[in-house]
C-alpha cells in the first residue's frame, strides 16, 4: 500500500468510445485499492466525475479543485473528502501541481492538453521532478506525443525532452507504474516558486 497523492488530468467530457469512461473507472478505483489519494480538477462531468465517482465508490480518499467560476458549469462533485476553491483556472493548476506525487493523464481535450504541457514545461525548467505518466488508451497519448516529437523534430525543443513523460498501454500499467514509485527517493522533489 502507498499514500502518495496521484493529481489526475482528464477530460471534462467522455469521449466517443466506451473504452474512455472504463479507464477512468478502472484508474479511480485502482488508485482507492492502493490507499493513493487522488486529486482532480474537481467537477462532477465527463472521464473528471467518472474517476473520482470510482475512487470514492472504492473508499479513497479524494481531493477536488475547482475554480470558482466552474463550480456551475462543471457541476461540482459532492461528497468530497476535500474541496479546495480557487480564484482562477491558474491557481488551481498550482494547487493540484502542489499535492500531486505524480501525475497520471488520460484522455481529454484542450484544458487536459493545457495542464499537461504545463507541467512538462516545469519539469523541463527544473520546478519539480515528478512522474508525468500518459495512459495511450485508444492511442491517444501516442497521438499526442507525435505532435510533440514534432516540436523536437522541428528544432524547437531538445531530443532530451521525450524524457519529460512517460507513456504506458493501460490503466493497470499506469497503476504498476505508481505501485513502483516512491516519492521519498527524491525523484519527486520539487520546487516551490513557479
Amino acid at each position: 500500500m502507498s499514500h502518495i497523492s496521484v493529481t489526475v488530468f482528464c477530460g471534462s467530457s467522455v469521449g466517443v468510445a466506451p473504452d474512455y469512461m472504463q479507464s477512468a473507472r478502472d484508474l479511480g478505483a485502482g488508485l482507492a485499492a492502493r490507499d493513493m489519494t487522488l486529486v482532480f480538477g474537481g467537477g462532477n462531468v465527463g472521464l473528471m466525475g467518472a474517476v473520482a465517482g470510482a475512487a470514492l465508490g472504492s473508499g479513497g480518499r479524494v481531493v477536488g479543485i475547482i475554480p470558482d467560476f466552474l463550480r456551475a458549469r462543471e457541476v461540482e462533485f459532492p461528497g468530497l473528502s476535500e474541496l479546495i476553491v480557487t480564484d482562477s483556472m491558474h491557481t488551481r493548476k498550482r494547487r493540484m501541481f502542489a499535492r500531486a506525487d505524480a501525475f497520471v493523464v488520460l484522455p481529454g481535450g484542450l484544458g487536459t492538453l493545457d495542464e499537461l504541457m504545463e507541467i512538462v514545461t516545469w519539469k523541463q525548467l527544473e520546478r519539480h521532478a515528478k512522474p508525468i505518466i500518459l495512459v495511450d488508451i485508444l492511442g491517444w497519448a501516442g497521438r499526442v506525443a507525435a505532435l510533440l516529437d514534432a516540436v523536437i523534430s522541428a528544432g524547437f525543443a531538445r531530443d532530451s525532452a521525450r524524457q519529460l513523460w512517460e507513456i504506458v498501454p493501460d490503466v493497470a500499467a499506469a497503476l504498476a507504474r505508481l505501485d513502483d514509485y516512491s516519492p521519498s527517493s527524491g525523484n519527486g522533489s520539487m520546487v516551490e516558486t513557479l
